[in-house]
């Protein structure tokens, strides 16, 4: 063999024995819309934005203009109507609006996933509910810890304007330090047409309504 050959040779072997062996192929991960999502993901259908809604695999792009040019949703019935006949029946996993836990009614209470007719009725055992504390310990005495969690994602006790803590001020969806200037500094509130009235030099009407879901005024003791 002459030299250039076996310098060709001796080049290939090497080559050959260097190299990676090519990883086999796998299939991706199959996605589907009737997966349970990870913790924190549901979303609040009257502050989700336009690309978070758009990348709902329940949804689809095709949802998302009708779904953010009727807020604010007042009620879960609201939010259904405007997905229409054609949502998808698991839509509820990642898009939702809170329910009032003393006001929902029963047929709301069970469009949260999961949520049959004994627990509408443990949902509604306990009204009126003071705190979400009280929620948890409450279903506590029927499902564990995870899914007491799960479930509070769906739900709020409303809270009273004239005495609630920071901590339960900033707990509202949306609300930051800004407005929780605001709802303390027209304390004591005397009814909710002064909470509307002032909370309506800051931001508009929608807004004020969506608010108000989350807060009342309760008797003085």
């Amino acid at each position: 063999m002459n030299k250039s050959l076996l310098l060709l040779f001796t080049f290939v072997l090497v080559a050959s024995g260097c190299a990676k062996p090519e990883a086999p192929e796998t299939a991706p991960a199959e996605t589907t819309a009737s997966a349970a999502p990870a913790a924190g993901a549901l979303l609040n259908a009257n502050l989700v934005s336009a690309e978070e809604l758009a990348a709902i695999p329940a949804l689809g792009p095709e949802f998302t203009d009708a779904i953010i040019a009727q807020r604010p949703y007042l009620s879960l019935t609201q939010l259904k109507a405007a997905l229409g006949p054609q949502a998808p029946d698991d839509v509820f996993n990642v898009l939702f609006v809170p329910l009032n836990l003393n006001a929902a009614p029963a047929e709301e209470i069970q469009l949260i996933p999961g949520v049959g007719d004994r627990m509408t009725r443990e949902f509604l055992e306990y009204r009126p509910y003071v705190s979400m504390e009280q929620f948890r310990r409450e279903m506590g005495k029927y499902v564990d810890e995870a899914e007491v969690a799960r479930l509070a994602g769906y739900v709020y006790v409303p809270i009273d304007l004239n005495t609630a803590s920071d901590e339960e001020i900033l707990a509202i969806p949306g609300i930051g330090s800004r407005m929780l200037r605001e709802f303390k500094e027209y304390r004591p509130y005397a009814d909710m047409a002064q909470f509307r009235r002032e909370m309506g030099k800051y931001v508009d009407a929608n807004e004020v309504a969506r608010m108000e879901r989350y807060v009342e005024i309760r008797p003085s003791n």
